[in-house]
This record gives structure tokens, C-alpha cells and sequence, in this order.
């Protein structure tokens, strides 16, 4: 077992990636994540801030979330893959274009090892904000 220097919790990987504090902002979130994910979370965070200029983000659930009048979409880093959490209404409305992705009740797994989908990403998006209002 691992046990982080700054807040004791104790893991069975060593070094595990985790958030003593909670992160506050999306930069926060994205800094804390391994370097070699960085890149990927930063570009969808472009493609969801082109998508929903009119959002704001902010950090809800402990993920990156884009916010209107409600929340409109969350992502967040994992092992293998980033979540991208639209809601299970997003999930059956894309059904036929996310074929290819692994999902579940209102989220979609897209691997670390495939190119990011920005149309698919920001198609979603618009959609979501668009059911939002």
C-alpha cells in the first residue's frame, strides 16, 4: 500500500493519482492529471468552450463541467480513457454515431488511444445545451 505524503489516504498503486483538496477551477483539474493526459483534456476543453461559448465552467461532481441555467455537460480523466458525462437523453439521441464507443446510462468512454471525436464531441454538446433551455 501507498500512502500520499499530503493527505494519508492510502492506495494500492504507488504514486496514484488523486486530489488531496478538491480541485476549485478546470486548470486546476487538468494540473492534476499525468502529462501524457494534459494534452487530451485541454483539447476537449477547447472544443466544449468553442462549442458552448455562452457556458460557464466551472468544476461540479469533481469534474470539469459546462453550466447554463443547468449543468450541460461534465468530463473527467480516467485510467484508460476520458468520461464524458452528457446525460442519458444525449447518450440515446447519438446512439448510431457512438457505435464505435463504450457507454453507459449518460456517459462515453473515449479512449486514450483513439483520435478524440471533436464533431462527435461537439455535436453533443450543442445538443445538450440546446435540451437544456
Amino acid at each position: 500500500m501507498w500512502q500520499c505524503p499530503k493527505c494519508g489516504r492510502e492506495f494500492k498503486t504507488t504514486n496514484q493519482n488523486h486530489f488531496c483538496e478538491k480541485p476549485k477551477t478546470i486548470d486546476e483539474y487538468i494540473a492534476g492529471q499525468s502529462e501524457s493526459v494534459q494534452p487530451i483534456l485541454n483539447q476537449i476543453r477547447d472544443v466544449l468552450r468553442k462549442a458552448l461559448p455562452d457556458a460557464k465552467e466551472c468544476i461540479s461532481w469533481s469534474m470539469p463541467t459546462y453550466r447554463g441555467r443547468i449543468n450541460i455537460i461534465h468530463f473527467a480523466a480516467h485510467k484508460n480513457h476520458v468520461g464524458l458525462y452528457p446525460g442519458d437523453k444525449a447518450i440515446e439521441y447519438f446512439a448510431d454515431r457512438l457505435s464505435g464507443y463504450k457507454t453507459s446510462k449518460g456517459a462515453i468512454q473515449l479512449p486514450y488511444d483513439k483520435p478524440l471525436p471533436v464533431d462527435l464531441i461537439t455535436d453533443i454538446a450543442k445538443w445538450c445545451y440546446d435540451a437544456s433551455r
